[in-house]
């Protein structure tokens, strides 16, 4: 999957983690792209990937999101933003809520306002299932900024700029996932640390990642919420793969659930299920188009009862041997 040729410049904020470095190596090879800039607040991390890739084509630039300024400065002549920079760490949400919202809310209102002002053709916002019916910090101030960018996307055409999120769950090796930690507990001769024998997870590889971000950049209109479909299982099940594969014998410290986690996450919620659309490999949560007429709201019910069900990572658990499959294609790259 390739972007449209009409995307010749790109931003990608927080573009020194891990969605970053693989959607580089993925749009470095696609020769209508003339210009990829990272933007983010890591200055080793950028000489880091300054050097791993150089590439002309690689731009790097030092700033915050918290600072619009710097937004509005770093966004001129881009075409397409991948909005990825984030407080994303639930623990660390949790006892600095107040930074969250600094950096995950108004941070992406400052994003958003730049990249309007100058006019940029598509805005994706990289959400998560955290923020369905969410319980913690860090999901509360997701939710927030996809809130804010369905709000802003009734503001403007699409003429101007389109503006929607993409929503996917745990990606598997990315930073702050349960498989490199694993994978180092036993290096190490230490048991994994379990915190719930019932928990379980979406299960995403990175490029299926770089692929939702690609269709929505594609195909998404004003407003939309794109889900990526993706396998769940149980971590306990994932930590027995692993052991398996790495010729060991189980050993398991269960640690009770952490602040602010859920047994199992949402990716779509029942309410939104209502008027989701099954898109192959994905789903599309389209935007409520109804506006601020408070008399038609009283007046006017929805049709449609709530007799969906969501779509969470307790449904369908792939088996072991599919994990196995899974985690062999993971730790060969």
């Amino acid at each position: 999957m390739q972007l449209k040729k009409i995307y010749k410049k790109i931003l990608i904020t927080g573009g020194t983690g891990s969605f970053g470095n693989v959607a580089v190596k993925k749009f470095l090879n696609q020769k209508n792209i003339n210009e990829i800039r990272i933007f983010s607040r890591d200055e080793l991390k950028q000489d880091q990937m300054r050097k791993y890739y150089n590439n002309k084509k690689l731009k790097f630039i030092i700033g915050d999101v918290r600072d619009r300024e710097a937004l509005i400065n770093v966004t001129k002549s881009i075409n397409l933003v991948f909005h990825a920079a984030a407080l994303k760490q639930v623990p660390s949400c949790e006892f600095f809520p107040e930074e969250a919202v600094k950096t995950n809310i108004l941070g992406s209102k400052n994003l958003i306002d730049a990249s309007v002002s100058n006019k940029v053709s598509k805005i994706i916002l990289l959400s998560t299932d955290k923020a369905v019916e969410p319980i913690n910090a860090m999901g509360m101030s997701k939710a927030l900024m996809e809130k804010l960018a369905i709000s802003y996307s009734k503001r403007f055409s699409e003429n101007v700029s389109t503006i929607c999120c993409v929503r996917y769950g745990n990606v598997l090796s990315s930073r702050g996932s349960v498989i490199p930690l694993f994978l180092e507990q036993i290096k190490s001769n230490k048991p994994i640390t379990i915190t719930h024998k019932d928990m379980t997870r979406f299960l995403l590889f990175l490029d299926d990642a770089i692929d939702l971000v690609i269709y929505a950049a594609n195909n998404a209109k004003n407003g939309d919420i794109l889900v990526k479909k993706a396998p769940a299982a149980k971590i306990l099940d994932v930590a027995n793969v692993i052991y398996k594969l790495m010729n060991k014998n189980p050993n398991f410290k269960f640690i009770g659930i952490r602040h602010g986690e859920k047994t199992h996450e949402t990716l779509i919620s029942k309410t939104e299920m209502i008027n989701t659309i099954d898109k192959g490999d994905f789903y599309k949560i389209p935007i409520d188009t109804r506006d601020l007429n408070y008399q038609s709201y009283f007046i006017k019910g929805r049709k449609k009862l709530n007799l969906q069900i969501d779509y969470n990572s307790s449904q369908k658990n792939i088996n072991q041997k599919k994990i196995e499959l899974i985690l062999k294609r993971l730790l060969k790259k």
